[in-house]
């Protein structure tokens, strides 16, 4: 009796020695599958964030592409879009100690813009870049924006454009083809140091890849207009495609520039930079 009483023990540790075996191999085999699964869903979101890391790359590559100098490659049109009602924010003369709150302005209405830079404020070239992360378009618009030196001949011109798209590039990497003259290409001031340079700037610019942009509304700050003057400028509905003139530089055009998003906003507009395919403002040439 006392024998089979010690085997009926055994044949008990037995099975319980199994059944544990048994429940930890279950555990442990669910939670080599559970981290199975975690290692499994970490390899697809990395091969996810692989592949848009990849497609970001492409776009911005393309992008730089699409706004970097391609002679014999065309730029623009004169043709506004008819269907569309389209405000263009276009701004000269920076970056400046005012260009940040300006992209602050932009990033909280959710627009974008286009900065036409120089090369005058060295301190100021980093927000070049942050203006281009941001989505706004980057063009050039000489590097001393000196009248003088500027227009004393088409060599001189070149020189100093070549000078300030090396700024562009060393910030971002490639040469924008978009461009606007000191003054517009209507200015008459050139006449003064060289008589005809407009005439030949404007085809030569575009023969080398560029595309020249003026404006058909002046915000009027770079003659130092007040607030509720620039507002008064700025807004209009004479055009579906409108361009306007603004200066990075100016305190007044910060203290206006909400007011004169939201007008258009409002109106039933929307806002774009400029591109290679949009439209293109150009005034006529004097001189």
């Amino acid at each position: 009796m006392r024998k089979r009483k010690h085997r009926y023990n055994i044949n008990g540790i037995i099975l319980c020695g199994l059944a544990i075996f048994v429940i930890g191999a279950t555990a442990f085999c669910k939670v080599v599958d559970s981290h199975e699964a975690e290692r499994r869903e970490e390899r697809i979101e990395a091969q996810k964030e692989k592949e848009r890391e990849q497609a970001k790359a492409a776009a911005e590559k393309k992008r730089a592409e699409d706004s970097s100098v391609q002679p014999g490659v065309p730029v623009g049109t004169l043709e506004p879009a008819a269907d569309k009602k389209i405000v263009y924010l276009t701004f000269d003369d920076g970056p400046s100690e005012y260009t940040e709150q300006i992209l602050e302005i932009l990033r909280e209405n959710d627009v974008k813009g286009t900065f036409f830079i120089t090369g005058a404020k060295e301190k100021y070239r980093p927000l070049i870049k942050e203006a281009y992360d941001a989505g706004h378009t980057i063009g050039l618009h000489t590097y001393s924006h000196d009248y003088s030196s500027v227009y004393s001949s088409e060599n001189a011109y070149f020189e100093d454009l070549e000078k300030i798209a090396g700024v562009a590039e060393e910030q971002l990497g490639f040469v924008p083809c978009f461009i606007r003259f000191p003054g517009g290409s209507s200015n008459r001031v050139s006449e003064k140091y060289s008589k005809g340079i407009m005439t030949d700037l404007a085809a030569k610019v575009q023969e080398e890849g560029y595309q020249y942009y003026d404006w058909n509304v002046d915000s009027g700050d770079g003659a130092n207009c007040s607030k509720d003057e620039i507002i008064a400028n700025s807004v209009t509905d004479r055009y579906q495609n409108i361009m306007i003139l603004f200066h990075d530089t100016k305190p007044q055009t910060v203290e206006a520039l909400p007011q004169i998003i939201q007008s258009y906003k409002d109106s039933g507009y929307e806002f774009r930079p400029i591109d290679r395919a949009g439209f293109v403002s150009q005034h006529k040439i004097f001189n």
